[in-house]
Formats: structure tokens, C-alpha cells, sequence
């Protein structure tokens, strides 16, 4: 039940009153909220940043509305409080997952609201600071892989963005299914995606894609430009094209036609089912999410402008 102390306590976030670069993000102390009829309060001890943050940060593409408003999707943290209805989680249960995309934001805080069924209970070999680098970029992973693509032993999967936070965890999801798989990295990266499991790795500064490889049949796309149309030629007639960047299939729309392509544009959802199958991989060792960088809450500026080589970038709260 709903804890009415908590409920009227204050609590640090992280906020912005205008849409700008990293400078616009400030701390500030707000309410902390309540949960609602089948809602959950958490104490979020680590979030991480997704690219998606710094696309709300800059335009307020996905935010639902003008500033002020508080970033963040994946969320690590213990129960604080739970809503009227809620069966599934109690006070002090460690858990994590990903706030309802796009508008349900609001991580970068010491305590959030979130729907009780998309959370599930954290495994006790991940910390905290690896469950917060999970959910958003493993479910985006999960449900191109698949949920949409169908990959099972055997799959050619060419994953681009292979050292990223989706590619990184992508590479593993698709190892752990019997995929043989492809990268796409920068050499300094080859090392590092190899080690995941990759079977080939393609530098994509030095060799394009058609060069290197072809009679694919999943080719997961995550950062659109030419790409898509490469992607395209690289894969047999009957295969299919995941991106992460839906607009960016436009381009390709006409030459997956004439191949026999299937293009699938993604925009990743909140999902207990694919949680459940994370915490699953994660417990078993099968995927393991790679942080490129921590920083503590109050220098989230400093983590929206680095740039890390490898994996995930992760904000620890409390």
C-alpha cells in the first residue's frame, strides 16, 4: 500500500526548464510522488542514458509536452511503495525495467512511478548499476531479434552499431538464440564485439557492407544514413530489415521491394514478458551489459556529452 510519509517527502530530480544542449539539465527538489491503481514507487538506485534522452534534452520529441519535464527510461531499484491492485511486487523487492516509452519518462530522479507488470525482480548477480543498463537497449534488442525477426539457430544476423548499448546486448540475445552473427564496428571495437561472440566483424570506416558480407537474413539497423539501403543489398530475398530509426527506412522502401525484403521500422515497448526472458539471459550468465562509463546523478550533463566506446552509459542515484 501507499506509504503517505514517503508520498509527501521531497526528493532530488533532474530537471530542465527550456530544450537545449547538456547545460539545460539541472538538479532540483520536487515532491515525490505516490503510486497509483496498479503503479509502483520505486527507489531508483541507478538509471542509464539512452540516446533517446538526448533527443527529449534537445527537441522534446518524445517528452509529451514542453519543459519542465524529467529524462529517463531504466530504472534499478528497490520497492518503496506499491499502488492499490498490485500483486506482483511488494515493499523491498529489488527490481528493474524500462518506464512506458515514449511518455512515461522520469528516471533521472531518486524516486519514480512506474507501472507494476513491466518490472520485474532484478537477479542477484546483477548490481544494480548493470540492471539499469538492461532494459530500454536489451528490450529494443529482444523484440527486433525476436519477436520480429524470429531468429533461432542457424540465423545470419548482421547487427550494426555492434558495440552500442542495443548492439552490444543485441550480439549476445542473438549468440544465446544460435545465430551467426556479423558486426559492424569501428576496429578499435573488434576486440571488444568479438569477445560477445560475434563470428565476423566488419569496420565500417574502412569496408562497406556489401564488400564484406551478404545472404543475410535479419539485418538489425540503429544508425540510419545510408545504411538501410546498404542493409538491403546484403540480404537474401525473404529477409528482413529491422531498424530502431523508422523514418530512415524510407529511403530503402523502394530496393526492399524489388528484393523481397520485409523493412521493419521499431519503436521499443515496455514488456514484462521480454523482461522476464532478460532477467532469464542475465541470471544464466548468457548476457552481461557492458558500462562504458558511471557517473553519479548530479554530473548527468557530463555523462549526456560522453561518449563511451563500448556499451552503456550509467547514472548512479542512491
Amino acid at each position: 500500500m501507499n506509504d503517505t510519509t514517503q508520498a509527501s517527502a521531497t526528493m532530488r530530480a533532474i530537471s530542465q526548464d527550456a530544450l537545449g544542449g547538456p547545460e539545460v539539465l539541472k538538479s532540483v527538489d520536487v515532491s515525490r510522488p505516490a503510486p497509483g491503481l496498479g503503479q509502483i514507487l520505486v527507489r531508483v538506485h541507478a538509471t542509464s542514458v539512452n540516446p533517446v534522452d538526448l533527443m527529449n534534452r534537445a527537441t522534446g520529441v518524445f517528452s509529451g509536452g514542453k519543459p519542465p519535464f524529467v529524462l529517463g527510461y531504466d530504472v534499478s531499484g528497490t520497492v518503496a511503495a506499491v499502488g492499490p491492485g498490485v500483486t506482483v511486487h511488494r515493499v523491498g523487492d529489488e527490481v528493474f525495467g524500462m518506464l512506458p516509452f515514449p511518455h512515461g519518462l522520469g528516471s533521472y530522479a531518486e524516486y519514480v512511478v512506474a507501472p507494476a507488470r513491466p518490472f520485474v525482480r532484478k537477479p542477484e548477480g546483477l548490481d544494480h548499476a548493470r540492471a539499469a543498463a538492461l532494459p530500454m537497449a536489451g528490450l529494443t534488442a529482444w523484440q527486433a531479434l525476436v519477436e520480429t525477426a524470429g531468429i533461432g539457430a542457424g540465423s545470419r544476423v548482421l547487427v550494426n552499431g555492434a558495440a552500442g548499448g542495443v548492439g552490444h546486448l543485441a550480439i549476445q540475445i542473438a549468440k544465446a538464440h544460435g545465430a551467426y552473427v556479423v558486426a559492424v564496428a569501428a576496429a578499435a571495437n573488434a576486440g571488444f564485439v568479438r569477445g560477445l561472440g560475434a563470428d565476423e566483424v566488419i569496420d565500417y570506416t574502412t569496408t562497406a557492407l556489401s564488400e564484406a558480407t551478404s545472404d543475410l537474413d535479419v539485418v538489425l539497423e540503429s544508425v540510419g544514413g545510408e545504411y538501410p539501403v546498404q542493409a538491403v543489398q546484403v540480404l537474401k530475398p525473404g529477409g528482413i530489415l529491422v531498424s530502431t530509426l523508422p523514418p530512415s527506412l524510407a529511403a530503402a522502401a523502394s530496393a526492399a521491394a524489388e528484393r523481397g525484403v520485409r523493412p521493419a521500422g521499431l519503436f521499443v515497448e515496455a514488456d514484462r514478458l521480454g523482461m522476464r526472458e532478460l532477467a532469464a539471459l542475465a541470471a544464466d550468465g548468457r548476457i552481461t551489459p557492458h558500462i562504458g562509463a558511471t557517473f553519479a546523478l548530479e554530473d548527468v550533463a557530463k555523462a549526456q556529452a560522453n561518449k563511451p566506446g563500448a556499451g552503456k552509459t550509467v547514472l548512479l542515484v542512491n
